[in-house]
């Protein structure tokens, strides 16, 4: 799991570490920065591990017997934004309901969807047997500001934009991280906004969305919509408050948290156990 701490004083770069053991940032103190001006760049990411879970996970998935080819409705094409904040894929009557709570910058939720994205949606989703909601837990300002850009695409794109950022994860979070101490720290005076837009401009993610199509106009106006922040805050109160989330991948299937599944092996044993 990932654990992201925010305080209100500014530090040099995102550190990115690898931990077995992962915690919430507190929630309040996240509102009340991202509320404020000085917005504070400690944005330390706790990689979330607890791989020692799910060793055997593999192990003890069955081996599935030979099917024949699905041919009925496509359920991966069906993208919609939920009540809940979250886009679902899939069936909305899918016996099957997948939630997973997912940073954008969480190093273990960018492996879970290069392992499982694929099998995830041509397996299960596809044959409306599974819906997948994914609702963003925001763990640092880069993160929101990240995210509120790819959500305000729509529910089209959004599932493309996720693994694309995970997939390049690796490159504007390591440009972040060489940037000088003292332009980070120079962050902190600035406007919610303009702070938000030096951080987009300053890890490479402007480019990255303009080179998918969304202009820099666009990318301006979702940094700058307070409803979609608000909406972002509210997904992770939810989920930190009601569904108790402790860390990023959390997953659940039809409401219950699937504890100590944190990878592709681990919830797809759930998955085959519920999806016959």
């Amino acid at each position: 799991m990932a654990q992201a701490s925010l305080a209100p004083s500014a530090v040099a770069a995102i550190t990115v570490h690898h931990s077995p053991h992962a915690l919430l940032g507190d929630y309040e103190n996240m509102t009340k920065t991202l509320a404020l001006a000085a917005i504070g760049l400690a944005l330390v990411l706790t990689g979330c591990g607890k791989k020692d879970a799910n060793e055997g996970a593999a192990a003890n998935v069955a081996t599935a017997a030979p099917q024949a080819p699905y041919t009925g409705q496509d359920w991966t094409e069906t993208v919609v934004k939920t009540p809940e904040g979250g886009f679902r894929m899939g069936n909305p009557d899918a016996p099957v309901k997948l939630v997973e709570y997912a940073s954008i910058t969480c190093p273990h939720c960018r492996d879970f969807t290069k392992a499982g994205a694929e099998p995830l949606k041509n397996d299960y989703v596809r044959t409306g047997k599974v819906s997948w909601e994914y609702r963003n837990f925001v763990l640092n300002p880069l993160d929101v500001a990240a995210t509120l850009v790819a959500r305000c695409q729509g529910a089209d794109t959004f599932f493309p934009f996720v693994e694309q950022l995970y997939a390049t994860q690796a490159d504007w979070v390591g440009k972040f991280n060489s940037i000088d101490e003292k332009r980070l720290q120079s962050l902190g005076a600035l406007p919610q906004q303009e702070q938000f837009a030096q951080l987009v401009q300053l890890s490479g993610l402007e480019d990255f969305f303009k080179a998918h199509g969304v202009p820099g106009d666009r990318i301006q106006a979702c940094l700058s919509d307070k409803g979609a922040l608000a909406e972002l805050l509210k997904i992770r109160d939810h989920g930190a408050n009601e569904d108790k989330v402790d860390g990023t991948p959390n997953f659940f299937l039809n409401g219950e948290r699937q504890e100590g599944v944190y990878d592709w092996p681990g919830l797809e044993a759930k998955l085959r156990e519920r999806a016959r």
